[in-house]
């Protein structure tokens, strides 16, 4: 199991921020041959196989990585911090979605909203218990309530990745109904 985590980590560094470090390749969307992964991969001394990589897609729990529908390609579906397009079409949210963070960030994101940081987009959660779960890795987690019908009425725009994770560009704090003190 610790290669699994540490292999997904490694995926991770290489398809959503780093491809370079192993001199990897992403095309404009964001894919990358999987023969190349796998083979730069153990020349950067990562082993990495083809049923590990299929076990590491089928089995993360946040579904982080997707092959293409011919499995030579794969790609992060979401979380990138270089320029990517990940082709996705702009899809009408639901009433609501959830954005987990910590407390020590609502000072300032009560000033100024929410804003992709070192990403390229917002990441929202369809649900509060996922929210939760992901404001619980940046300390003592805190759940806000975005408006994301109201905000797309607005004119902004959202996605929703393959895994599931909603994303925009910003939110204004308009949107955003934060929890009682």
């Amino acid at each position: 199991m610790a290669d699994l985590v540490r292999t997904s980590k490694f995926l991770s560094l290489v398809l959503r921020h780093k491809p370079e470090e192993i001199g990897l390749t992403l095309d404009a969307n964001a894919w990358a041959d999987v023969a190349e992964l796998i083979r730069l991969a153990n020349d950067h001394g990562v082993r990495l196989t083809p049923p590990l990589l299929d076990r590491i897609v089928a089995e993360n729990e946040k579904k982080r990585f997707a092959f293409s529908d011919d499995r030579t390609r794969i790609r992060a579906s979401q979380g990138h911090s270089i320029a990517v397009d990940l082709d996705l079409p702009p899809t009408p949210p639901p009433e609501l979605l959830y954005h987990g963070t910590a407390t020590r960030f609502l000072e300032s994101i009560r000033a100024g909203g929410l804003h992709s940081a070192n990403r390229q987009h917002v990441h929202l959660s369809p649900d509060e218990a996922t929210a939760t779960k992901v404001g619980r890795r940046h300390g003592k987690p805190v759940v806000l309530i975005i408006r994301a019908a109201e905000m797309a009425r607005a004119g902004h725009v959202f996605y929703l990745s393959a895994n599931g994770v909603w994303l925009t560009g910003r939110v204004p704090v308009a949107f955003i109904t934060f929890p009682a003190p």
